[in-house]
């Protein structure tokens, strides 16, 4: 589904990633993991294009998107989450999902998502800025949804949200990559949240991917010590 090779990215001269690849298959999903300041939102964003590449390859489905435009690379097949959600605070929660579809000649917001999300059907009036943190994350994935990806990208989800809203955000993933059929990438610290969603574990440290687990033999203990300071 996604495959980056030897892929390197500078800030002015100083390189943050170093030579990374890895695949993505179809339908699944992959936890980068690491502490702030190792590289993860660096990649996310060069896979987007908020971030040129120096060198290497961003391929999906054998298409190359070095050098497109982000909105060129989610017309296609990706879709983003920012981290911190970046979600328009006076559009209301339906013209914010509508920003998600502005292709379409006759945008309406898709049953799915009220069906996933139903407390943006109650909120669909209400503006975006007036949102819960757990609401707006929510309303941050449908936006990116609406565009129907190949591969969703999402990055610190869990970041400022309680508890038990965490819970519900990755049944809902869960859910929604089982029916949508999309692969998904998570950039996350908190380890409890992978493991709700995650079939792989890549641990990112100063710019090079250094450890890499198999859901179905994760060693916890070690990457928990990949993100404690």
């Amino acid at each position: 589904m996604l495959t980056i090779k030897d892929l390197n990215v500078f800030y002015g001269d100083s390189q943050v990633l170093h030579d990374l690849s890895l695949e993505l298959r179809p339908a699944e999903s992959l936890a980068i993991m690491g502490r702030n300041g190792m590289g993860k939102t660096t990649l996310l964003k060069s896979l987007i294009g908020l971030l040129p590449a120096r060198s290497g390859s961003i391929l999906l489905e054998g298409r190359e998107l070095k050098g497109m435009k982000s909105y060129e690379r989610v017309a296609a097949g990706l879709g983003f989450v920012p981290q911190g959600r970046m979600i328009f605070p006076f559009l209301s929660v339906e013209e914010n999902i509508l920003t998600g579809m502005e292709g379409e000649r006759d945008p309406r917001v898709p049953d799915y998502i009220y069906e996933y999300f139903p407390v943006l059907l109650e909120m669909r009036r209400r503006k975006g800025g007036n949102l819960s943190g757990g609401q707006q994350q929510q309303l941050a994935i449908a936006r990116a949804l609406v565009s129907n990806p190949r591969v969703l990208i999402l990055d610190e989800p869990t970041e400022g949200i309680q508890p038990l809203i965490i819970k519900d955000i990755a049944r809902t993933l869960n859910q929604l990559k089982r029916e949508r059929g999309f692969s998904l990438i998570v950039s996350e610290q908190v380890l409890s949240f992978t493991m709700e969603i995650a079939d792989r574990f890549l641990i990112i440290e100063k710019g090079h991917f250094v450890h890499h687990d198999q859901r179905e033999n994760v060693d916890r203990e070690r990457i928990l010590s990949y993100l404690t300071i």
